[in-house]
């Protein structure tokens, strides 16, 4: 079954709930999944208010609203309030500050701004909006919602609240831009580049280069990391003398045999670049927050620093750096408790379009990334039922150690990417080096579903082997 991009909504409605109430029983019940859900149902959904309803189906009701506010990114799987959900839960009693930060929350994160343009379309081209036409047009701009679900309707509730809809489906334009806080125009400007544009300037973003950057090494990247072929010989006018035109990037000419340089504008930095920078500065630990807008080199300097925390921090650093050079979304730093059996794992991000959607990364700022640092990795691995482990040190690496990652790659679905303080210098002064250290490692890891599937149909994907009794690992014997 393909999975909603818009959120599942169901109960959590502001026909149904209140959103204060509910915030308040998240920030006091939080941990607590059972206990939250029982004062949604008290105080939504009992016997009193719905005495036709079976009790089962009542709580089944204050269920779906703790999965509504956890598809919403309001609450995690514990109930507990997110980034979001903490921002929306300081504003529960002024109402317009809090309505207008839902929908912003929606517009920005939440396809609420596709939903928002696929609407006006419609009705600009004189067609009726309802939910199985809208869930059809959605589609077409790559947006899926199941058939029968209400996922459209409870977002457009919420945004209501916001006066971003007036009655039924008809937008308010003003309220909108005011909300959203980026005009029609930029975002129909983003939303006319092509799939290689688009990516050209996501790689070059990710790349967050100081100065100037060859084009052809843009190029190279997207290709790895998103999959696009791009024309060689028609690069400059299909990519970047339009991305130019729309003053999305700055071209600077070099010699004719070699490729032109390229560096994002103030415009691009500041509409694209900015927030998403904010929004990830807002989940992580406060005293890596300043180090995230730091250029790759200066992280790595700052590995030779004689204080040990300081070093530590850098380190941690860097590997947000490099999982951003191939666009995956950040989920948690230093994770710690049942899910790893107490171990620490220093960075988890994950991925919608590959394969492999969960990476994990450790940092190993010792002399030597050792079979027994390797081992430990892939057994915390299992636990969170990772695909990619990541090990970034600032020394060297065990023979031994190398050995077994190789036979975890042969006989495990885990793709292992170990590198050593060489390298690392090496990534500073050319970031697109990361990707090729991958491909050359882990060269499953950067496969997109897409190109997997279409393998998979042909019978040509040559993916690990499943696991079994025969095929289970065993680690190097050590020698002396």
């Amino acid at each position: 079954m393909q999975k909603s991009d818009l959120p599942f909504g169901s109960e959590f409605s502001p026909s149904n709930i209140g959103l204060k109430a509910v915030l308040e029983f998240a920030a006091e019940h939080g941990g607590d999944n059972q206990a939250f859900e029982r004062a949604v149902h008290d105080t939504f959904f009992s016997e009193t208010k719905f005495p036709e309803t079976s009790e089962y189906n009542r709580r089944k009701r204050a269920n779906n609203t703790n999965l509504g506010m956890r598809a919403y990114g309001i609450v995690d799987h514990d109930a507990k309030l997110t980034v979001v959900g903490k921002e929306l839960y300081d504003l529960r009693d002024t109402p317009k500050e809090l309505y207008d930060r839902l929908a912003k929350h929606i517009l920005l994160n939440l396809h609420g701004t596709t939903l928002v343009q696929t609407i006006q379309d419609m009705q600009a081209a004189g067609e009726d909006v309802n939910l199985n036409s809208l869930r059809a047009s959605l589609e077409e701009r790559g947006v899926h919602f199941p058939r029968g679900g209400k996922h459209a309707s409870m977002m457009r509730l919420w945004l209501e609240k916001a006066g971003i809809f007036d009655t039924g489906w008809r937008v308010n334009e003003a309220r909108l831009q005011e909300v959203r806080g980026v005009g029609t125009e930029e975002l129909e400007a983003l939303a006319k580049l092509n799939h290689g544009q688009r990516f050209f300037l996501r790689t070059l973003l990710n790349l967050a280069a100081a100065g100037m950057t060859p084009a052809s090494e843009v190029e190279k990247m997207a290709t790895a990391t998103y999959g696009f072929k791009y024309n060689e010989k028609g690069l400059a006018k299909d990519i970047l003398y339009p991305l130019q035109k729309a003053g999305y990037i700055e071209i600077a000419k070099t010699t004719r045999a070699k490729s032109p340089n390229v560096q994002p504008t103030d415009k691009l930095l500041k509409e694209i670049f900015e927030p998403l920078l904010i929004q990830l500065e807002k989940q992580t630990a406060e005293d890596l927050r300043p180090l995230l807008r730091k250029p790759l080199a200066e992280i790595v300097k700052e590995l030779d620093s004689p204080d040990r925390y300081t070093k530590g921090l850098a380190l941690e650093a860097l590997a947000f750096k490099l999982m951003r050079l191939v666009d995956l979304d950040y989920v948690a730093t230093r994770l710690r408790g049942a899910a790893t059996g107490g171990a620490e794992v220093d960075v988890i991000f994950e991925s919608a379009r590959l394969v492999f959607s969960r990476w994990q990364v450790q940092c190993k700022n010792t002399g030597t990334v050792s079979l027994d640092d390797v081992a430990k990795e892939v057994g915390l691995a299992q636990f969170l039922n990772t695909g990619v482990v990541v090990i970034v040190g600032t020394g060297e690496v065990e023979p031994r150690a190398s050995q077994y990652a190789e036979v975890v790659r042969g006989r495990l679905p885990i793709q292992m990417c170990i590198l050593n303080g060489g390298e690392v210098r090496r990534i500073s002064k050319r970031s697109a080096e990361f990707v090729g250290l991958l491909l050359l490692q882990a060269p499953l890891a950067l496969c997109c579903k897409e190109e997997i599937s279409l393998l998979t149909r042909k019978g040509g994907y040559l993916g690990p082997p499943p696991i079994t009794l025969e095929t289970s690992v065993r680690a190097p014997a050590r020698h002396g």
